[in-house]
């Protein structure tokens, strides 16, 4: 009876710290809002219809919304506007208004430009570790969940709050349009790329945007460090297209995961600051970077136009194909991984073997003494490119 007792009361114990632990959870303070935007924007479009961009009674309010303004779900969503910036007045407040930025958020006279721009601002940077998060990883794949939630613990949210805002983080990227599906993976990027899609904004603010398009954009010339980047020669065509998703595919899948070990970052066409368009940043990398990767899927003009500018300055090429095509004859001396991609239960198992073969022939480029066989190598071996 006696060790049935003090099991009984271990087992007690144990439940209390649980609770309490939940308890203390729970009265920690979050160090950022309790949803995501979308909610809260709503509740500020609501108050705009409501009250045509004026101050709204309170009780008024969610008495149009058929609400109680006392409900724990009315309270919590006015905090949430709050913390996002959208509106003024508290839970006990005589009236709710809304705030200078909640008002372009919601207003459709003001262009789509700068509404986006405003809910990226209300949804990230005004959420300081939103915006630590952002700054750390702007440019780059999306990470991991787990690297997520460590980055996020790093600048200062409380472990407990850490998953749930890591899952509210990225939810805000995707809403305001700042996550977007870029060469075969979901790439959070900048500011001015994701504005660079919507109507034009007035004469000033584009003059604005302009002066620091350099700094935000996911890539330029200017920063790219050339030494440490594989350029990416791929037939990519429009959004949507067979061409995109083969080459998004390959790269995702593919050459990325095999460019890993080598720490180079692989860089796509429609990376650089405008997509598809054969610009001197374009032709910069095509010349400059320390190696490049060529599908020659497709047999896509702009490719083996871009693959000859390569051949001349005779740098480090590795080439790649999808196993229904042939090689044309002018580059078929250069060795090439084919990949079979004609079944997808054939191509899935070897996908570690493709990535191994690219691997293997990406180390034998980028060794010193490589001697780059091309046929303008071949039949004019004194030729030389000055950049």
């Amino acid at each position: 009876m006696a060790k049935q007792t003090v099991k009984s009361t271990e087992s007690k114990s144990e439940a209390l710290s649980k609770v309490e632990a939940e308890l203390k959870k729970r009265r920690s303070q979050r160090s950022f809002p309790a949803s995501t935007l979308e909610e809260p924007l709503e509740f500020a479009k609501a108050i705009f219809r409501i009250g045509s961009g004026q101050p709204v009674r309170r009780f008024t309010l969610f008495d149009q919304l058929g609400k109680s303004p006392e409900s724990g779900g009315s309270r919590q969503l006015i905090i949430n506007s709050g913390k996002y910036g959208l509106t003024k007045g508290g839970v006990q407040a005589e009236n709710i208004e809304l705030t200078a930025e909640g008002l372009k958020a919601v207003d459709d006279q003001v262009n789509e430009r700068d509404r986006a721009k405003i809910k990226a601002q209300l949804a990230i940077t005004n959420i300081e570790p939103f915006q630590k998060l952002y700054d750390k990883f702007v440019g780059n794949k999306l990470p991991a969940h787990a690297v997520l939630i460590d980055a996020a613990k790093d600048v200062g949210i409380e472990p407990a709050h850490a998953a749930e805002a890591v899952d509210t983080f990225v939810v805000n990227l995707r809403f305001v349009g700042l996550l977007k599906t870029l060469s075969g993976a979901e790439r959070i990027i900048s500011n001015d790329m994701m504005l660079g899609d919507l109507p034009a904004a007035p004469a000033n603010e584009m003059l604005r945007h302009a002066a620091v398009a350099a700094s935000t954009s996911i890539v330029t010339s200017e920063h790219a460090q050339f030494e440490s980047t594989c350029f990416y020669i791929a037939p990519i065509g429009e959004e949507g297209s067979e061409a995109r998703k083969h080459s998004d595919l390959f790269l995702g899948t593919i050459v990325e995961p095999a460019l890993e070990q080598f720490q180079l970052k692989v860089v796509r066409a429609d990376a650089i600051d405008k997509p598809g368009v054969i610009t001197r940043q374009i032709i910069e990398y095509i010349m400059r970077s320390r190696l490049v990767i060529a599908d020659l899927s497709f047999h896509n003009p702009n490719v083996f136009y871009e693959l000859a500018l390569r051949h001349a300055v005779k740098l480090s090429i590795v080439q790649i194909i999808r196993a229904s095509e042939k090689i044309p004859f002018d580059v078929n001396q250069m060795r090439t991984v084919v990949i079979d991609t004609t079944d997808i239960y054939a191509f899935a198992p070897r996908i570690d073997s493709y990535r191994s073969e690219v691997a293997n022939q990406v180390r034998r480029a980028l060794e010193p003494d490589h001697i780059v066989d091309t046929p303008i190598s071949i039949y004019f071996p004194n030729m030389t490119v000055s950049l």
